[in-house]
């Protein structure tokens, strides 16, 4: 396997007074098709490194490559077709929006560059939703569904266009036991089925213990780095 995403000494500083550094020098690289997690207490700076995985922010210093590309030379444009193409993104809150039909709201991503919409994106859709079991309801408006099936839509959402990565950021922490662990193995089946890279921020280290590599972040550094 081949590295998908690459990080050389990447340090975040929040402007300010004296400024607030967040990260220091990161340096880390994810194989493509890996199964990953970042955990560390709140405040020790790992959603900000999974911000700037996903180009959402960018370093201070240092370099990040996303599948061989390096986002600091990129336009504002040419990261926005990165993101809606290559990276899959996963919320603590699914962010649907409640007028639209849970079918709707999954192929969003694949409107936003096309108008016309081929037989083979819907099917894909039709499939995911099977896959994840939710099915009976992809018609239901975002509001007539469960907290779980409003959180699997939000996967199938960023899986629609079929990319390299998917990052998630708390993405079970609205939900109970059974539903965050029906979550993570629904992650599980789509990084063996698709060989997609899953890197998963979490609180709870007995979810991180479900994947192949935990990376801990403290105070902005690298602390233990444990590959299985």
């Amino acid at each position: 396997m081949t590295d998908i995403i690459e990080l050389n000494q990447v340090d975040k500083i929040y402007p300010g007074v004296g400024g607030t550094q967040v990260l220091s020098g990161i340096a880390l690289k994810f194989r493509a098709g890996s199964f990953n997690s970042i955990v560390g207490q709140s405040g020790s700076g790992k959603t900000t490194l999974l911000n700037i995985i996903g180009t959402l922010d960018q370093p201070s210093h240092g370099e990040v490559l996303i599948d061989g590309k390096r986002t600091n030379l990129m336009s504002r444009d040419q990261l926005a077709e990165l993101r809606n193409q290559t990276i899959g993104f996963i919320f603590q809150f699914h962010f649907l929006l409640p007028e639209f039909t849970a079918l709707e709201n999954v192929l969003m991503p694949y409107r936003i560059k096309q108008n016309h919409l081929p037989k083979e994106i819907l099917k894909r859709a039709n499939d995911l939703f099977e896959m994840v079991g939710i099915a009976q309801v992809k018609n239901n408006l975002a509001t007539r569904m469960s907290g779980g099936q409003q959180q699997r839509t939000a996967i199938i959402r960023a899986l629609i266009n079929n990319p390299k990565i998917v990052l998630a950021d708390e993405p079970s922490g609205n939900l109970d036991t059974l539903n965050t662990e029906g979550i993570y193995k629904t992650f599980r089946d789509v990084n063996q089925e698709f060989g997609t890279t899953f890197i998963i921020v979490t609180h709870d280290r007995r979810i991180a213990e479900q994947t192949d590599r935990i990376v801990e972040i403290q105070d902005g550094k690298i602390k233990l780095d444990i590959q299985r």
